[in-house]
């Protein structure tokens, strides 16, 4: 038994913004539709999605503005304790402490983030 075993899809990728209306009227124009919006401590942050693809995008204002500008990509998982116990095991250190939760969605969202060997983000995520 490893990670894979609570791995159950890609849930998002994340996206920093400098301009919230244009991103989001970009994605909208492509068939995405809002389907969250919340504000994380000052950050208006919004989820779209179109068929199996969904998209977190946050207004930072840190957006990078370059090829490779996507902030972290996430994996949806069926158990976060468990999923965090392997990764351990692996050796990856996590980039928070822990696991963290935030009130998103309707019940909240747990997560960890783990770094990649491009120093790309990787984050399992499992909703509440």
């Amino acid at each position: 038994m490893g990670v894979a075993t609570y791995v159950r899809g890609l849930q998002h990728i994340g996206i920093p913004t400098n301009d919230m209306e244009k991103t989001v009227a970009f994605y909208q124009s492509l068939g995405f539709v809002k389907q969250y919006e919340t504000d994380n401590k000052g950050e208006e942050v919004v989820f779209l999605a179109l068929a199996h693809v969904v998209i977190e995008t946050y207004q930072n204002h840190q957006a990078a503005m370059s090829h490779g500008a996507i902030d972290h990509l996430a994996l949806d998982v069926s158990d976060i304790e468990k999923t965090y116990a392997h990764v351990q095991a692996l050796g990856y250190a996590c980039l928070e402490k822990g696991i963290q939760q935030l009130p998103f969605w309707k019940n909240g969202v747990r997560y960890f983030t783990i770094e990649g060997p491009n120093k790309e983000k990787v984050e399992f995520s499992q909703m509440l």
